[in-house]
């Protein structure tokens, strides 16, 4: 079995995938029959495409802290994808709005050639490593080849993600491409009405939707999901912990099995996470970008950490200061301010404008479209600050996001790498401060432990609070549970009569 420093967890959890000299002939099959289509469709240019050394391999592998471990081959992975020019049918009209970018992300390149040749993916990266266009192009291209018409409410794939600001982005990343092919992309969010969404699914091919609005829709008739042969499960990780494992499971039951590619996209690689990777895929390619899968938040090593200890009576004229001194150095850098609370945010933001700054909230209490104002006023400029609490936390893509300041640390440490993983996306530096107080002693051990992984240094007054760190508790049984890899196998025990 081919692997790149196949950590310990790894090799346990493959041990549940089945490997069959069949599946392995059929794969090969597969890959053949694919080649050869595609060499019927490729331009003749493309012969002349550059081709990446097996050093250049190499560094690029480990560089970027890349490990492939696939069950269904004893060889080498495919090369990475390290050119737009060796991108499958390079020509194709679907690929135009690449050439703004340099160049693909790290879990692009690895990722895109397992994709394209159909095989399921399991995707560890942090948030802000391009997962959108990882599994949205192979996405869009599998929906341009498909020769089968399109019938009434039955989307050819589905995208589900966490939160309905994360399915917004996912969404207009990927409309800019499917416009481009003719392929109708809807997005399904809760906290709107049903009738136009029930609509625009009548004639969609591939839905993006968080888990909750989407098997609501899915139980009253308004979508079969008997045709999905493309899934994506998008911060996996984060689905669970807000408690959608059984919508996920509602949902994906209709869809046919052999017939389904699916990836699965996740920061951090929990037994939950991985009990619902085994549910899931087939024989998938684990792709580990950053470093070995772990169950603990890893920020990233991007973004410089600050923290700063101090009395709870001087957060906001720190915070007034801190501000004062980002806008001088940076007028046009945009500013993530986090609160706990929205009544906290909303002060917040009073207290920001009242001191002469162009700033917009997003909590709670803002209806949708005033959620969307907020945002679209912070990503064209017009507002250099956000105040937000933790509902926009995870999943806001706002390009250029200089500095993240936690006025307030979240409930868990989860939440804080999710907090400050909204600078330093797309290969670029980020900087995130944090007010900490006497308040938030329970997470100081925690803290320590993701300042030191990301090499970041830890200040002394932090040490005070102590290093423990509070062991997670399950929603129903507190404490007093055990983690189970369900994964394994049981052992079995025979007793002499």
């Amino acid at each position: 079995m081919a692997k790149r420093g196949v950590t310990e967890e790894t090799e346990k959890s493959r041990k549940k995938l089945k490997t069959k000299s069949g599946k392995v002939e059929k794969h090969a099959e597969d890959k053949d029959k694919k080649k050869k289509k595609d060499k019927n469709n490729k331009s003749s240019s493309e012969s002349d495409t550059p081709i990446a050394s097996q050093s250049e391999v190499d560094e690029f592998m480990k560089t970027n802290t890349i490990e492939i471990s696939d069950p269904l081959s004893n060889e080498n992975p495919p090369r990475p994808i390290l050119s737009f020019d060796q991108l499958p049918e390079r020509d194709n009209i679907l690929y135009e709005p690449l050439k703004n970018f340099s160049a693909p992300t790290s879990v692009q390149s690895a990722t895109w050639p397992l994709l394209f040749a159909g095989r399921d993916v399991i995707g560890i990266a942090e948030t802000g490593s391009g997962k959108t266009l990882a599994f949205g192009l192979p996405c869009l291209k599998n929906m341009v080849d498909s020769e089968k018409k399109l019938k009434p409410s039955h989307p050819r794939a589905v995208i589900l993600t966490p939160t309905r600001e994360l399915a917004m982005q996912i969404y207009e990343q990927l409309e800019g491409y499917a416009l481009r092919v003719s392929v109708k992309v809807t997005c399904i969010f809760g906290g709107v009405r049903k009738d136009e969404q029930r609509e625009a699914l009548k004639n969609t091919a591939i839905v993006v939707a968080t888990p909750g609005r989407l098997k609501d829709l899915e139980s009253e008739g308004a979508i079969n999901l008997s045709k999905v042969k493309y899934l994506v499960l998008d911060e996996a990780d984060r689905m669970l912990d807000k408690g959608f494992e059984q919508d996920i499971k509602d949902i994906v039951s209709p869809m046919p099995v052999s017939r389904r590619q699916t990836a699965m996209f996740t920061a951090t690689w929990p037994v939950a996470v991985r009990n619902l990777a085994n549910s899931f895929t087939q024989d998938p390619v684990m792709v580990t970008v950053g470093g070995k899968p772990s169950e603990d938040p890893r920020a990233n090593t991007r973004i410089k950490q600050v923290v700063e200890v101090l009395d709870p009576r001087d957060k906001e004229n720190r915070l007034t200061q801190i501000l004062g001194k980002l806008t001088r150095e940076s007028p046009q850098g945009k500013i993530l301010v986090f609160c706990l609370y929205k009544k906290e945010a909303m002060r917040i933001e009073r207290l920001i404008q009242s001191r002469g700054y162009a700033v917009a909230g997003i909590h709670g209490d803002l209806s949708q479209s005033d959620r969307f104002k907020s945002l679209a006023a912070f990503k064209s400029g017009d507002v250099t600050i956000l105040v937000a609490t933790d509902v926009a936390a995870r999943g806001l893509d706002i390009p250029a996001v200089k500095t993240v300041v936690n006025v307030t640390f979240p409930l868990t440490i989860e939440d804080y790498v999710h907090r400050i993983g909204r600078t330093g996306r797309a290969g670029a530096d980020g900087h995130a401060i944090t007010l900490f107080t006497e308040t938030d002693k329970a997470h100081s051990g925690a803290l320590i432990n993701v300042l030191k992984a990301a090499k970041q240094d830890v200040p002394d007054s932090l040490f005070k609070f102590g290093t423990t760190v509070k062991k997670k508790q399950h929603d129903a049984y507190g404490a007093f549970f055990k983690n189970v890899d369900e994964t394994k196998s049981a052992t079995k025990i025979t007793f002499d009569d």
